[in-house]
Protein backbone atom coordinates (compact mmCIF):
# COMPACT_ATOMS: atom_id res chain seq x y z
CA UNK A 1 0.00 0.00 0.00
CA UNK A 2 1.31 3.77 -0.43
CA UNK A 3 1.65 6.01 1.74
CA UNK A 4 -0.12 8.79 0.63
CA UNK A 5 2.25 11.98 0.56
CA UNK A 6 1.44 15.72 1.12
CA UNK A 7 3.48 18.82 0.23
CA UNK A 8 3.87 21.18 2.82
CA UNK A 9 2.02 23.76 2.00
CA UNK A 10 -1.04 21.01 2.19
CA UNK A 11 -0.03 20.00 5.37
CA UNK A 12 2.30 22.60 6.86
CA UNK A 13 5.07 21.14 9.49
CA UNK A 14 5.58 17.80 10.82
CA UNK A 15 5.04 16.73 14.40
CA UNK A 16 7.40 14.10 16.03
CA UNK A 17 7.68 13.03 20.08
CA UNK A 18 10.92 14.72 20.09
CA UNK A 19 10.00 17.93 18.41
CA UNK A 20 6.90 18.31 20.67
CA UNK A 21 9.35 18.03 23.58
CA UNK A 22 11.58 20.72 21.96
CA UNK A 23 8.97 23.18 21.47
CA UNK A 24 7.32 22.22 25.05
CA UNK A 25 10.57 22.59 26.63
CA UNK A 26 11.46 26.09 25.27
CA UNK A 27 9.51 27.39 21.77
CA UNK A 28 12.95 28.61 20.55
CA UNK A 29 14.69 25.82 21.17
CA UNK A 30 11.92 24.27 18.55
CA UNK A 31 12.25 27.14 16.35
CA UNK A 32 15.87 26.83 16.07
CA UNK A 33 16.26 23.15 15.12
CA UNK A 34 14.19 23.96 12.35
CA UNK A 35 16.34 26.62 10.84
CA UNK A 36 18.50 24.28 9.04
CA UNK A 37 22.06 25.30 11.09
CA UNK A 38 24.83 22.42 11.73
CA UNK A 39 23.68 19.80 13.93
CA UNK A 40 25.79 18.45 16.31
CA UNK A 41 26.54 14.75 16.64
CA UNK A 42 26.58 12.79 20.07
CA UNK A 43 27.80 9.51 20.93
CA UNK A 44 24.89 7.73 22.73
CA UNK A 45 22.95 8.93 20.01
CA UNK A 46 25.35 6.87 17.35
CA UNK A 47 25.30 4.47 19.95
CA UNK A 48 21.73 3.79 19.85
CA UNK A 49 21.44 3.96 16.20
CA UNK A 50 23.51 1.29 15.26
CA UNK A 51 21.79 -0.98 18.25
CA UNK A 52 18.30 0.12 16.01
CA UNK A 53 19.55 -0.78 13.04
CA UNK A 54 21.00 -4.06 13.94
CA UNK A 55 18.38 -5.19 15.73
CA UNK A 56 16.35 -4.43 12.40
CA UNK A 57 18.81 -5.85 10.34
CA UNK A 58 18.33 -9.60 12.57
CA UNK A 59 14.66 -9.30 12.27
CA UNK A 60 14.73 -9.08 8.67
CA UNK A 61 17.54 -11.44 8.21
CA UNK A 62 16.87 -13.94 5.00
CA UNK A 63 17.63 -17.40 6.84
CA UNK A 64 15.58 -19.72 4.13
CA UNK A 65 19.15 -21.33 3.00
CA UNK A 66 20.06 -22.28 6.31
CA UNK A 67 19.05 -25.37 8.56
CA UNK A 68 17.11 -25.08 11.11
CA UNK A 69 18.68 -26.95 13.82
CA UNK A 70 22.08 -24.95 12.76
CA UNK A 71 23.38 -23.85 16.16
CA UNK A 72 26.19 -21.08 16.92
CA UNK A 73 25.23 -18.74 14.17
CA UNK A 74 24.07 -15.99 16.06
CA UNK A 75 26.99 -14.41 17.72
CA UNK A 76 28.87 -14.57 14.76
CA UNK A 77 25.85 -12.92 12.70
CA UNK A 78 25.22 -10.41 15.26
CA UNK A 79 28.82 -9.16 15.61
CA UNK A 80 29.17 -8.74 11.93
CA UNK A 81 25.64 -6.69 12.01
CA UNK A 82 26.97 -4.57 14.65
CA UNK A 83 30.40 -3.72 13.11
CA UNK A 84 28.68 -2.76 9.80
CA UNK A 85 26.49 -0.73 11.41
CA UNK A 86 29.20 0.71 13.61
CA UNK A 87 31.13 1.65 11.19
CA UNK A 88 28.61 3.50 9.00
CA UNK A 89 27.58 5.48 12.33
CA UNK A 90 30.98 6.25 12.84
CA UNK A 91 31.48 7.35 9.15
CA UNK A 92 28.09 9.87 9.83
CA UNK A 93 29.44 11.06 12.77
CA UNK A 94 32.73 12.36 11.49
CA UNK A 95 31.01 13.74 8.95
CA UNK A 96 28.74 15.97 11.06
CA UNK A 97 30.20 19.49 11.47
CA UNK A 98 30.12 19.39 14.84
CA UNK A 99 31.04 16.18 16.74
CA UNK A 100 33.47 15.73 19.81
CA UNK A 101 35.92 12.54 19.69
CA UNK A 102 34.40 9.37 18.43
CA UNK A 103 34.94 6.72 21.31
CA UNK A 104 36.15 3.17 19.89
CA UNK A 105 35.87 2.18 23.14
CA UNK A 106 32.57 2.27 23.43
CA UNK A 107 31.94 -0.92 21.09
CA UNK A 108 31.91 -3.43 23.76
CA UNK A 109 28.84 -1.21 25.47
CA UNK A 110 27.19 -1.29 22.09
CA UNK A 111 27.43 -4.93 21.89
CA UNK A 112 25.84 -5.24 25.52
CA UNK A 113 23.14 -3.28 24.40
CA UNK A 114 22.14 -5.40 21.26
CA UNK A 115 22.49 -8.47 23.26
CA UNK A 116 19.83 -6.89 26.05
CA UNK A 117 17.22 -6.11 22.99
CA UNK A 118 17.78 -9.90 21.71
CA UNK A 119 17.04 -10.95 25.19
CA UNK A 120 13.83 -9.21 25.42
CA UNK A 121 12.62 -10.16 22.07
CA UNK A 122 13.69 -13.54 23.28
CA UNK A 123 11.06 -13.09 26.35
CA UNK A 124 8.44 -11.51 24.28
CA UNK A 125 8.39 -14.78 22.33
CA UNK A 126 8.22 -17.04 25.58
CA UNK A 127 11.57 -18.65 24.39
CA UNK A 128 13.54 -19.93 27.48
CA UNK A 129 16.13 -17.75 27.92
CA UNK A 130 19.69 -19.45 26.38
CA UNK A 131 23.03 -18.50 25.62
CA UNK A 132 23.32 -16.96 22.35
CA UNK A 133 25.25 -19.76 20.93
CA UNK A 134 22.28 -21.98 21.50
CA UNK A 135 20.05 -20.14 19.56
CA UNK A 136 18.93 -22.41 16.73
CA UNK A 137 18.00 -20.87 13.21
CA UNK A 138 14.26 -22.19 13.87
CA UNK A 139 14.27 -20.27 17.55
CA UNK A 140 15.13 -17.16 15.92
CA UNK A 141 12.90 -18.02 12.68
CA UNK A 142 10.08 -17.98 15.83
CA UNK A 143 11.48 -14.29 16.51
CA UNK A 144 10.83 -13.01 13.16
CA UNK A 145 7.12 -14.37 13.00
CA UNK A 146 6.47 -12.46 15.55
CA UNK A 147 7.91 -9.47 14.53
CA UNK A 148 5.26 -7.15 12.46
CA UNK A 149 7.20 -4.47 11.34
CA UNK A 150 11.14 -3.27 11.85
CA UNK A 151 11.59 0.61 11.61
CA UNK A 152 8.45 2.17 9.90
CA UNK A 153 7.33 5.69 9.88
CA UNK A 154 3.83 6.40 11.36
CA UNK A 155 1.65 9.51 10.08
CA UNK A 156 -1.65 10.58 11.17
CA UNK A 157 -4.39 10.69 8.06
CA UNK A 158 -3.51 14.36 7.63
CA UNK A 159 0.41 13.73 7.60
CA UNK A 160 0.56 17.06 10.43
CA UNK A 161 1.91 14.48 12.61
CA UNK A 162 4.86 11.51 12.75
CA UNK A 163 7.28 9.44 14.36
CA UNK A 164 9.53 6.38 13.48
CA UNK A 165 8.29 3.11 14.73
CA UNK A 166 11.14 0.40 15.72
CA UNK A 167 9.24 -2.56 16.52
CA UNK A 168 5.57 -3.43 16.30
CA UNK A 169 5.23 -7.14 17.42
CA UNK A 170 2.26 -9.39 17.82
CA UNK A 171 1.26 -9.63 21.64
CA UNK A 172 1.59 -13.76 22.71
CA UNK A 173 0.00 -15.67 25.40
CA UNK A 174 1.88 -18.26 27.29
CA UNK A 175 0.62 -20.62 24.66
CA UNK A 176 1.79 -18.63 22.38
CA UNK A 177 -1.43 -17.51 19.97
CA UNK A 178 -1.99 -13.40 19.38
CA UNK A 179 -3.90 -11.55 21.69
CA UNK A 180 -2.94 -8.25 20.00
CA UNK A 181 0.38 -5.89 19.15
CA UNK A 182 2.80 -4.36 21.27
CA UNK A 183 4.30 -1.02 19.98
CA UNK A 184 7.96 -1.57 21.18
CA UNK A 185 10.36 1.48 21.00
CA UNK A 186 14.17 0.34 21.70
CA UNK A 187 15.67 2.31 24.48
CA UNK A 188 19.61 2.50 24.60
CA UNK A 189 19.97 4.76 28.02
CA UNK A 190 19.22 4.12 31.59
CA UNK A 191 16.33 2.60 32.59
CA UNK A 192 13.94 5.05 35.07
CA UNK A 193 14.34 3.49 38.44
CA UNK A 194 10.62 4.19 39.45
CA UNK A 195 7.53 4.90 36.36
CA UNK A 196 8.30 6.14 32.78
CA UNK A 197 9.67 9.76 32.34
CA UNK A 198 6.27 11.46 31.50
CA UNK A 199 7.74 12.54 27.69
CA UNK A 200 9.02 8.74 27.39
CA UNK A 201 5.46 7.88 28.21
CA UNK A 202 3.83 10.06 25.56
CA UNK A 203 6.04 9.06 22.96
CA UNK A 204 5.16 5.82 23.26
CA UNK A 205 1.23 6.68 23.60
CA UNK A 206 1.98 8.94 20.38
CA UNK A 207 3.17 5.67 18.44
CA UNK A 208 0.29 3.77 19.52
CA UNK A 209 -2.14 6.20 19.21
CA UNK A 210 -1.49 6.99 15.74
CA UNK A 211 -1.22 3.33 14.94
CA UNK A 212 -4.37 2.75 16.66
CA UNK A 213 -5.63 5.70 14.14
CA UNK A 214 -4.54 4.18 10.69
CA UNK A 215 -5.49 0.54 11.95
CA UNK A 216 -9.16 1.18 12.87
CA UNK A 217 -9.50 -2.87 13.08
CA UNK A 218 -6.74 -3.09 14.98
CA UNK A 219 -6.83 -5.60 18.04
CA UNK A 220 -5.27 -4.44 21.50
CA UNK A 221 -2.69 -2.59 21.47
CA UNK A 222 0.13 -1.76 24.18
CA UNK A 223 2.68 0.88 24.03
CA UNK A 224 6.43 -0.42 25.41
CA UNK A 225 9.59 0.78 25.94
CA UNK A 226 12.56 -1.94 26.09
CA UNK A 227 15.40 -1.00 27.70
CA UNK A 228 18.51 -2.95 26.78
CA UNK A 229 20.33 -2.07 29.42
CA UNK A 230 19.16 -4.51 31.77
CA UNK A 231 16.65 -6.03 29.77
CA UNK A 232 14.11 -4.15 31.11
CA UNK A 233 10.33 -3.24 29.96
CA UNK A 234 8.17 -0.56 30.71
CA UNK A 235 4.13 -0.60 29.39
CA UNK A 236 2.75 2.94 28.78
CA UNK A 237 -0.44 3.15 29.86
CA UNK A 238 -3.19 6.13 29.37
CA UNK A 239 -5.76 7.97 27.23
CA UNK A 240 -4.81 9.17 23.23
CA UNK A 241 -2.91 12.19 23.42
CA UNK A 242 -3.25 12.94 19.97
CA UNK A 243 -5.73 15.66 21.06
CA UNK A 244 -2.84 17.22 23.04
CA UNK A 245 -0.43 16.66 19.83
CA UNK A 246 -2.45 18.65 17.46
CA UNK A 247 -3.10 21.53 19.93
CA UNK A 248 0.65 21.49 19.70
CA UNK A 249 1.11 21.58 16.06
CA UNK A 250 -1.42 24.19 15.70
CA UNK A 251 0.61 26.29 18.49
CA UNK A 252 3.83 25.14 16.73
CA UNK A 253 3.41 26.15 13.55
CA UNK A 254 7.15 27.77 11.93
CA UNK A 255 6.69 31.71 12.12
CA UNK A 256 9.46 33.80 9.87
CA UNK A 257 10.58 35.43 13.13
CA UNK A 258 12.06 33.50 15.90
CA UNK A 259 10.04 32.29 18.36
CA UNK A 260 9.83 33.07 22.37
CA UNK A 261 12.65 32.01 24.14
CA UNK A 262 11.52 30.08 27.67
CA UNK A 263 14.99 30.09 29.75
CA UNK A 264 15.04 27.45 31.98
CA UNK A 265 17.79 24.93 33.44
CA UNK A 266 16.93 21.83 31.93
CA UNK A 267 15.84 23.12 28.71
CA UNK A 268 19.35 25.24 28.29
CA UNK A 269 21.41 23.04 30.22
CA UNK A 270 21.89 20.14 27.25
CA UNK A 271 20.22 22.87 24.07
CA UNK A 272 22.57 22.49 20.73
CA UNK A 273 21.78 25.73 19.54
CA UNK A 274 22.95 28.25 22.09
CA UNK A 275 25.28 29.89 19.49
CA UNK A 276 22.26 30.90 17.81
CA UNK A 277 19.99 32.13 20.90
CA UNK A 278 20.80 35.20 22.85
CA UNK A 279 18.49 34.19 25.80
CA UNK A 280 19.96 31.84 27.54
CA UNK A 281 23.15 34.54 27.49
CA UNK A 282 20.81 37.49 28.91
CA UNK A 283 19.21 35.13 31.27
CA UNK A 284 22.21 34.29 33.33
CA UNK A 285 23.29 37.95 33.28
CA UNK A 286 19.70 38.91 34.99
CA UNK A 287 20.29 35.52 37.55
CA UNK A 288 17.55 33.54 36.15
CA UNK A 289 20.11 31.06 35.35
CA UNK A 290 22.94 30.06 37.40
CA UNK A 291 26.03 28.61 36.25
CA UNK A 292 26.76 25.07 37.97
CA UNK A 293 29.78 23.19 38.05
CA UNK A 294 33.08 23.28 36.41
CA UNK A 295 31.61 23.34 33.04
CA UNK A 296 30.67 26.81 31.28
CA UNK A 297 29.31 28.04 28.24
CA UNK A 298 29.74 31.23 27.76
CA UNK A 299 30.92 34.03 24.43
CA UNK A 300 34.73 35.46 23.97
CA UNK A 301 36.75 37.41 22.12
CA UNK A 302 40.11 36.48 20.51
CA UNK A 303 42.92 38.63 21.77
CA UNK A 304 45.56 36.56 20.72
CA UNK A 305 46.06 32.94 19.09
CA UNK A 306 48.87 30.96 18.90
CA UNK A 307 47.32 28.37 16.94
CA UNK A 308 50.17 25.96 16.22
CA UNK A 309 50.20 24.95 20.03
CA UNK A 310 46.13 26.03 20.60
CA UNK A 311 47.14 28.72 23.24
CA UNK A 312 44.84 31.56 23.18
CA UNK A 313 44.37 34.90 25.04
CA UNK A 314 41.18 35.43 25.76
CA UNK A 315 38.10 38.25 27.09
CA UNK A 316 34.54 36.79 28.08
CA UNK A 317 31.88 39.30 26.43
CA UNK A 318 28.50 39.84 28.43
CA UNK A 319 25.17 40.93 26.71
CA UNK A 320 24.08 44.32 26.68
CA UNK A 321 20.68 43.21 26.11
CA UNK A 322 18.17 40.30 25.06
CA UNK A 323 19.47 40.69 21.62
CA UNK A 324 22.81 39.27 22.21
CA UNK A 325 24.73 42.49 21.53
CA UNK A 326 27.89 42.12 23.47
CA UNK A 327 29.73 44.30 25.42
CA UNK A 328 33.65 43.86 27.11
CA UNK A 329 33.63 42.80 30.86
CA UNK A 330 37.58 43.25 30.93
CA UNK A 331 38.07 39.56 32.52
CA UNK A 332 41.33 38.08 30.42
CA UNK A 333 42.27 34.32 30.92
CA UNK A 334 44.36 32.08 28.95
CA UNK A 335 42.76 29.16 27.14
CA UNK A 336 44.38 26.10 25.97
CA UNK A 337 42.60 24.30 22.91
CA UNK A 338 43.04 20.83 22.02
CA UNK A 339 41.72 18.21 20.19
CA UNK A 340 37.75 19.06 18.58
CA UNK A 341 37.90 22.22 20.00
CA UNK A 342 41.48 22.91 18.36
CA UNK A 343 40.01 22.03 14.97
CA UNK A 344 37.23 24.22 15.39
CA UNK A 345 39.34 27.30 16.11
CA UNK A 346 40.90 26.38 13.21
CA UNK A 347 38.67 26.35 10.83
CA UNK A 348 37.47 30.19 12.10
CA UNK A 349 41.47 31.18 11.35
CA UNK A 350 41.66 29.72 7.95
CA UNK A 351 38.21 31.39 7.40
CA UNK A 352 39.33 34.83 8.76
CA UNK A 353 36.55 35.01 11.40
CA UNK A 354 37.30 37.90 14.12
CA UNK A 355 34.27 38.10 15.60
CA UNK A 356 32.86 36.96 19.58
CA UNK A 357 32.83 33.34 19.85
CA UNK A 358 30.51 31.19 21.49
CA UNK A 359 32.62 28.49 23.48
CA UNK A 360 30.20 25.47 24.96
CA UNK A 361 31.65 23.36 27.70
CA UNK A 362 34.56 25.44 28.79
CA UNK A 363 36.71 23.67 31.38
CA UNK A 364 37.08 26.18 34.64
CA UNK A 365 39.27 24.24 36.95
CA UNK A 366 41.45 26.42 37.29
CA UNK A 367 43.33 30.24 36.10
CA UNK A 368 43.04 28.48 32.28
CA UNK A 369 40.33 27.49 30.48
CA UNK A 370 40.51 24.27 28.92
CA UNK A 371 38.69 23.23 25.41
CA UNK A 372 38.55 20.13 23.98
CA UNK A 373 37.06 17.33 22.16
CA UNK A 374 33.75 17.96 23.40
CA UNK A 375 33.46 21.56 23.23
CA UNK A 376 31.80 23.70 20.63
CA UNK A 377 33.84 26.93 19.34
CA UNK A 378 31.14 28.51 17.06
CA UNK A 379 30.98 31.94 15.86
CA UNK A 380 28.23 34.00 18.12
CA UNK A 381 25.56 34.13 15.48
CA UNK A 382 21.96 35.22 17.36
CA UNK A 383 19.39 34.98 14.90
CA UNK A 384 17.77 38.22 15.59
CA UNK A 385 13.78 39.71 15.07
CA UNK A 386 13.76 40.72 11.66
CA UNK A 387 16.39 38.29 10.68
CA UNK A 388 14.71 35.42 8.72
CA UNK A 389 15.90 31.72 6.70
CA UNK A 390 14.85 30.07 4.42
CA UNK A 391 11.70 27.69 5.62
CA UNK A 392 12.16 24.76 6.22
CA UNK A 393 9.94 21.81 6.34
Amino acid sequence: MTMKQWSYDERGHQLSPSSWNNFASCPRKFWLSRQRLPRKAGMASAIGTAVHNSVEDLCNIDLSSRDGDEVGWLPPTANAILEKQWEQEKENFLNTARHPRWKQEEYPRARKLLIGSLNILFAKAHIEKMKLTEVTVDTWREVQRMVLAAEGTLRTSCGRLMGRLDLLVSDLDEDGQVVGWIVADLKTGKPPEGELYDTVSRQLRFYRDILCENNPDHPPVRAEGWYSNGSKVFEAEGPSVLPEAFEAWEASKITSTPMEAIPDQDACGFCEWKAWCPAWLWAQTQGLLKPTGIFRDMVATFEKIEIENGICLVERMAPVNEQGELASTGQRAGAVFAGQALSQLKVLVEQGYTGPVFLGGVRLDGETWKLGDWCDVLPWSPLLEGRTRKKAE
